[in-house]
């Protein structure tokens, strides 16, 4: 998926292909529906993918690989910083910029319904680099996922974060395949590297 192309998967990738130059390699950026439904068809034989939006679990087998906490991202000179503990009440009583890509905006409504609160958003946007830049400007702020996390936007203002005093659900990134279907070698291969990678046992 987007996300996972963009912040996660680059450098595995290109760490597999020089550690197993004789397997040739298919990648596909996909939204996650494509991804299940290639998996299922058997057009896809494994997805690196945000696991913890995973909706054919069923069908689907998965490997977390990384779990990354979700913070909320201020300006460097926002009031909240003044603060020991931070809520979603305080967030919610804030301008908000969300962000869509990779079903985030779905993934986020998850906490705030469960939480009863809403959001005052200010922007909807697919750019992660969008709600960067308005954050760091202070138009907004926003609760995000470290694995995209970067201290500085593309114009040099600082980005702080902090962790909420709820518990937020962490962004889980993994890999899928059929449960239906036997992993191709190459494929077992790609597991088994990925894990070991991330410090698991092959």
């Amino acid at each position: 998926t987007y996300t996972v192309v963009g912040y996660y998967m680059s450098r595995h990738y290109a760490r597999f292909r020089k550690t197993y130059p004789e397997i040739e390699v298919e990648v596909l950026e996909l939204p996650r529906d494509a991804l299940e439904s290639g998996l299922m068809c058997g057009d896809i034989d494994m997805a690196v993918m945000l696991v913890s939006n995973l909706e054919h679990t069923k069908e689907l087998a998965q490997e977390v690989l990384m779990r990354s906490n979700r913070r909320l991202w201020l300006s460097a000179d926002h009031h909240l910083l003044a603060r020991r503990e931070i809520s979603l009440a305080d967030v919610a009583a804030e301008d908000y910029v969300m962000l869509t890509v990779d079903e985030a905006r779905t993934t986020a409504a998850r906490y705030w319904d469960a939480a009863g609160l809403s959001l005052r958003a200010v922007l909807t946007t697919s750019s992660v680099e969008a709600v960067r830049s308005l954050v760091a400007a202070g138009m907004g702020v926003t609760v995000l996922s470290d694995m995209v996390y970067r201290p500085w936007s593309l114009e040099g203002q600082r980005i702080e974060v902090r962790g909420l005093v709820e518990p937020i659900p962490t962004m889980d990134v993994g890999l899928a395949w059929s449960r239906d279907r036997s992993i191709e070698p190459a494929a077992a291969a790609f597991r088994a590297f990925m894990s070991v990678t991330m410090g698991g046992g092959g």
